[in-house]
C-alpha cells in the first residue's frame, strides 16, 4: 500500500508511506477457487474488445478501494463496495449510467472504473528468469574516447585542442586525480552496477531473489542486519523481492511535476514462513532513494 502524495515521500524514515502484507492461502481456500483463470484469449472478437472486467471467480472486491467488497449495489447487484463511502463515491463516478444495463460482450456493471482516485492501473506481471550476462567487448581500448581528436577539423585545429586537452589534463595534479577516482568509486560503483544488472531486462518492475539479496541503486541508505525487525513469530526477516523504480512509469501519478519517487523497494518477510492463511501479517518494507538528498 503506497500513499499517492509526493511530499509524503519526503519524510524521513527508511519506510516513507508504504505498507506491505503477506497472505499465504493454501491451494485449496475459501475464497479463490483450487484452478486459475483461463490464460488463452477470448474466442470471439466481443469479448476481446470489452472494457477490462472483474474476475468472476474468488472473493467480491470493492470497486473503488480493492478491498473486500461484502455490501452490493441494491439495483444491480453485480457491484461490491467495502462501503456506504465507497458506493456513494461510485455512483456519482458513472455506475449511476451502468447500473442495470447489459452490453453484448459482458455486463456494464462488472466493468472497472476508469477514473479511479484510489487505486493505481493494474497490469499483467509476466516472470521470467534473469538471463545469464553476455561477455563484454574489451577489445576497445577506454582510453580511446580520451585522446580522440574531432576529425571534422582540420590540422592547425587538431593540434591546438589536442594541445589545449593536454594542458588540461597535465594542470590537474596526482592528487586530485586519486580523489575524483575516489569519488567516484564510493558514489557511481553501486548504480553503475545497477544498471548492469538490470541492463538485460531494463524494463523489469520486479526482482524476486527470496533468500538472496537486493540490487541497490545508491550506496547510502542501506540496511544493516540489526535496521530488519524481527517477524512477530521471533523468527528472522529475510530478503524477498524489490520493486523497481521503472514501475513508476506505469502508474500515472504526475502532477505538475511533482510525483511520487524512489529508487528501490526492499521487502523482507519471515523466513519461516508463519502464519495459517487466514489473516495478513505486516511485513517490512525498506525505500532506498537514488541519493541521500532525494
Amino acid at each position: 500500500f503506497a500513499c499517492r502524495g509526493a511530499s509524503c515521500y519526503r519524510l524521513p524514515g527508511p519506510r516513507g508511506p508504504l505498507c506491505v502484507f503477506r497472505n499465504q492461502l493454501p491451494r485449496r481456500n475459501d475464497t479463490y477457487p483450487e484452478d486459475p483463470p483461463p490464460e488463452g484469449p477470448p474466442l470471439d472478437f466481443a469479448a476481446a474488445s470489452a472494457p477490462p472486467r472483474r474476475l468472476r471467480c474468488g472473493a467480491a472486491l470493492c470497486r473503488i478501494c480493492g478491498c473486500l467488497g461484502p455490501r452490493a449495489c441494491g439495483r444491480c447487484r453485480r457491484a461490491a463496495y467495502c462501503g456506504p463511502e465507497h458506493q456513494a463515491l461510485d455512483w456519482r463516478l458513472g455506475h449511476r449510467r451502468a447500473c442495470g444495463q447489459t452490453a453484448t460482450g459482458g455486463d456494464v456493471a462488472d466493468a472497472v472504473p476508469e477514473h479511479n482516485d484510489f487505486l493505481f492501473p493494474e497490469y499483467e506481471i509476466l516472470i521470467e528468469p534473469e538471463e545469464p550476462e553476455s561477455p563484454v567487448d574489451s577489445s576497445e581500448d577506454p582510453t580511446d574516447e580520451q585522446v580522440s581528436v574531432d576529425a571534422s577539423k582540420g590540422p592547425k585545429e587538431q593540434e591546438e585542442l589536442g594541445a589545449t586537452g593536454s594542458a588540461a589534463f597535465q594542470s590537474i595534479d596526482e592528487e586530485t586525480l586519486d580523489a575524483m577516482a575516489k569519488h567516484e568509486t564510493e558514489e557511481d560503483k553501486v548504480f553503475r552496477m545497477f544498471k548492469e544488472q538490470i541492463a538485460a531486462e531494463p524494463e523489469q518492475v520486479i526482482r524476486y531473489c527470496r533468500g538472496e539479496g537486493p540490487v541497490w541503486v545508491s550506496g547510502g541508505n542501506i540496511p544493516e542486519e540489526k535496521d530488519i525487525p524481527n517477524c512477530s513469530c521471533g523468527a528472522k526477516r529475510i530478503f524477498e523481492f524489490q520493486i523497481m523504480p521503472q514501475l513508476l512509469n506505469h502508474l500515472k501519478v504526475d502532477s505538475l511535476g511533482e510525483s511520487i519517487d524512489w529508487g528501490t523497494l526492499v521487502v523482507y518477510t519471515c523466513a519461516d514462513n508463519c502464519g495459517k492463511g487466514n489473516e495478513y501479517l505486516e511485513e517490512f518494507i525498506w525505500k532506498q532513494d537514488f541519493s541521500a538528498a532525494s
